[in-house]
């Protein structure tokens, strides 16, 4: 802890002397990582978890699953607890082989769009832009026509019954016969335009062909809505693609932090039969949104009858929400119960349940501090709190409305178990009889069946490989599915990560997180610890359950270069914790998770004497590129090296949604004198809003250790500007620092994430294990490029 302890001058002595020793005697182990990548374990491995496809209105389903052995297709009856495989792959490839007289491998077929009939025990898929059907009795494949490339007709929008076709052209809304494909269009709408328009591609101006429409059907087909979305007045935002022939202009809207034009949503319902519509009466606020965040549907709520639509409208400052009411007929609305929750509500989990046609409600309100599930009558009168308890519930899995029974997932309820980890129960509407599904020590993942008699659950721990099992409505494991043989991996030396607690800079709150060592780890030596991070507010960065596929795996990878990696959360984070928790970092978006992920490396060092302190790196993506740039230029004397990739590194400039949410948006009145139309002096007030946001380039003049920026030029989520203002500001305070643009890149990298990650092993080898090399090309995996 030299950097704590001595003064400036010596520790710069011992630092230099000690560092040298310490990067002579390590060099990275680029085989080691290059063995253990993402990709090189999912080849041993396959599949790590079960996702069923349910049946219709059963308890049956489908899936697929790969091992070391072969892929293989199974049919599931969770009721009578029976797993088969959905037919015989010796066959399957022998009959392909005929059809296309090429060979076939039964272990790894390649059946794409593959759909499956239980009434007619038929099953649908194709190869190579051929079509096919397979009769389950006998065995039998029907070869059918070449696959069109328009063959499957997303401009259309069938009702549930079939009886009506719904497509968008020029912005507007038509009406068909899907059983005259030569009948009468007819024109539903004629105020739909560029930037407010009734189509999904609302930036589209060129076309005059059939799109997909921005609507959705109610369940008895008499009737759909449409939320549009106002954005004539939003400003405009700009990426080009330099790798087109000549570089193309990609145009659309963007409302920021704090400007006046912003979204206006609207919501219209259509009767298909009459070819009327109404337009629902939602004004209240200023700004308001209806539904879900700025740029998703959520938070609109339907039932099987099209009497009425239920809405949750919030103002700009997300702190004020109404649930309404709105009748599809006459566009009335009526508030049906009202809730504020300062700063903001938690917009991962606020849902409403509409129980029998609008009999009875049920609602999840953090109004305790913790996520809880309320009952309402019809009037929208609250009847009686159903769960309680200092922890968090998560998603409802399924509402038994004849039992009066819900099931849902929550976290943090069992003692002694990890916090984070997500768990099935079940309770009475009015709060009896409360039941907890799933008793093994670990995360669970849950997929209901149609009918809600049977659910799958993938379990899991890091350090506990997935075991897939089917449940009854009691919890009991009525078949076991899968479980991931890891064998194959730990004959190659592959190890499990390691949980891990510590406190927040507080000194009283729990943080937890996972730590990542070399598979040729010796504890001995000491090794540079590297931290992966993400501040939230909307997740944390470290594995829940076993992964060998995305962030989980690629901190693993990072590992066997030679570093100590961990990832742990920061007070501001989950929002499964309490509302404490999640709302800590409200007002200060740049630096509320640094001390916590500074104090939780210090805490490591002093349990770990493999962990050398005087060599540290952090990097993220996204928030955590953010958050790496943050903490490299506030806490320069103990981070020295960061890699942000993707970095919003100026929320000025990035996502209304996000900024103004989680950092906070001021309301603002004035009074101003105006002429009314007789030319009389009158006052008219104004309401403006005001949200800044605190950047990294105010902090660039503290710049010491090493930054490497990456960003992709066509990122149309977070703006290569937040980067490029970053360069400028770094720039213009002398400072030396690293950058690259990758061409053609959105907000994730794609096929391009392989050379990143490679990009990112070899800066922290250069930069903590003082290993450079020189004509060095990366090891790119073939179908990744």
């Amino acid at each position: 802890m030299f950097k704590k302890l001595l003064t400036p001058c010596l520790v710069g002595v011992l630092l230099i002397g000690a560092t040298q020793v310490t990067q002579a005697q390590q060099k990275a182990n680029f085989e080691l990582a290059e063995r253990f990548t993402s990709q090189q374990m999912q080849k041993l491995v396959g599949s790590t978890s079960v996702s069923p496809r349910w049946i219709e209105d059963t308890d049956t389903f489908w899936y697929t699953y790969d091992s070391p052995n072969g892929k293989n297709w199974y049919f599931v009856d969770a009721a009578k607890g029976q797993k088969r495989l959905l037919f015989d792959q010796n066959e399957m490839a022998g009959q392909l082989s005929e059809i296309f007289s090429r060979t076939f491998n039964e272990k790894d077929l390649d059946l794409k769009s593959f759909k499956f009939d239980t009434d007619k025990n038929l099953f649908t898929f194709h190869v190579d832009s051929i079509n096919f059907t397979y009769n389950l009795n006998g065995n039998k494949l029907i070869k059918g026509d070449s696959l069109q490339k328009d063959e499957r007709e997303n401009w259309k929008a069938f009702s549930p019954d079939s009886s009506y076709i719904v497509f968008a052209k020029n912005h507007n809304l038509y009406l068909m016969d899907p059983e005259d494909p030569d009948s009468t269009e007819h024109q539903l709408t004629d105020d739909g335009e560029r930037w407010f328009s009734y189509q999904w591609s609302d930036g589209d101006t060129s076309t005059t062909k059939k799109m997909r429409p921005r609507i959705t059907w109610f369940e008895d087909s008499k009737k759909f809505w449409v939320k549009r979305q106002d954005k004539r007045k939003v400003d405009e935002l700009w990426v080009i693609n330099s790798l087109k022939k000549r570089p193309e202009l990609e145009t659309y809207k963007y409302s920021m932090p704090g400007e006046e034009d912003v979204y206006v949503d609207e919501i219209r319902v259509f009767n298909p039969a009459t070819k009327d519509h109404v337009v629902l009466d939602t004004d209240k606020w200023e700004d308001q949104s209806l539904g879900g965040a700025y740029f998703n549907q959520g938070g609109i709520y339907q039932t099987e009858k099209s009497d009425y639509l239920y809405i949750l409208r919030r103002d700009r400052t997300w702190s004020k929400i109404d649930v309404l009411k709105a009748n599809t007929t006459t566009g009335e609305v009526k508030i049906l119960f009202s809730e504020e929750s300062k700063p903001y509500f938690n917009t991962r989990y606020s849902r409403l349940a509409i129980i029998n046609e609008g009999e009875e409600y049920i609602w999840w309100s953090e109004r305790t501090g913790w996520g809880q599930l309320y009952r309402y009558d019809s009037e929208g009168n609250l009847k009686n709190r159903i769960t309680s308890g200092s922890f968090v519930v998560g998603d409802i899995a399924k509402i038994d409305t004849a039992r009066s029974t819900i099931y849902f997932n929550a976290f943090g309820r069992e003692k002694d178990q990890h916090v984070y980890y997500s768990n099935l129960y079940s309770v009475k509407f009015d709060g009896s009889n409360f039941r907890h599904l799933t008793p093994e020590d670990a995360n669970h993942s849950i997929s209901t069946s149609p009918k809600g008699n049977y659910f799958v659950d993938n379990y899991s721990r890091v350090d506990l490989p997935t075991i897939s099992v089917v449940r009854d409505g009691t919890g009991k494991i009525v078949t076991k599915l899968e479980e991931v043989d890891m064998s194959p991996l730990e004959a190659m030396g592959w190890k499990a990560p390691e949980v891990f607690k510590v406190k927040a800079a507080d000194g009283a709150t729990d943080i937890y997180g996972v730590m990542w060592k070399p598979f040729d780890f010796d504890s001995t030596k000491t090794y540079p610890i590297v931290s992966y991070v993400y501040p939230g507010p909307q997740t944390e960065p470290f594995p829940i359950g076993f992964t060998l596929r995305g962030s989980g795996s690629r901190t693993s990878t990072l590992a066997q270069v030679g570093f100590v990696v961990v990832a742990m959360g920061n007070r501001g984070g989950s929002p499964i914790r309490s509302k404490y928790y999640h709302n800590y970092g409200y007002g200060d978006m740049r630096d509320y998770p640094l001390a916590d992920n500074k104090y939780g490396l210090e805490q490591l060092a002093g349990r770990h004497s493999f962990i050398d302190i005087s060599r540290v790196g952090i990097y993220g993506h996204s928030g955590g590129g953010f958050m790496s740039t943050a903490a490299l230029l506030t806490y320069p004397e103990f981070y020295d090296v960061a890699v942000s990739s993707a970095g919003n590194h100026d929320n000025n400039i990035y996502n209304i949604w996000w900024g103004e949410v989680h950092n906070g948006v001021k309301e603002v009145r004035k009074t101003k004198k105006v002429k009314d139309e007789d030319g009389n002096e009158v006052e008219e007030e104004e309401i403006t809003f005001d949200a800044p946001v605190e950047t990294n380039a105010a902090l660039a003049g503290n710049l010491q250790g090493n930054l490497l920026l990456v960003h992709g030029d066509m990122d149309n989520n977070v703006h290569p500007a937040n980067t490029i203002r970053l360069a400028d500001a770094l720039i213009k305070a002398g400072k030396r620092f690293d950058m690259m643009i990758l061409p053609g890149r959105r907000h994730g990298f794609g096929p391009y994430q392989p050379y990143f990650d490679r990009m990112m092993w070899y800066y922290f080898a250069e930069h903590l294990l003082g290993d450079y090399r020189s004509n060095i090309n990366f090891n790119l995996p073939k179908d990744d490029n």
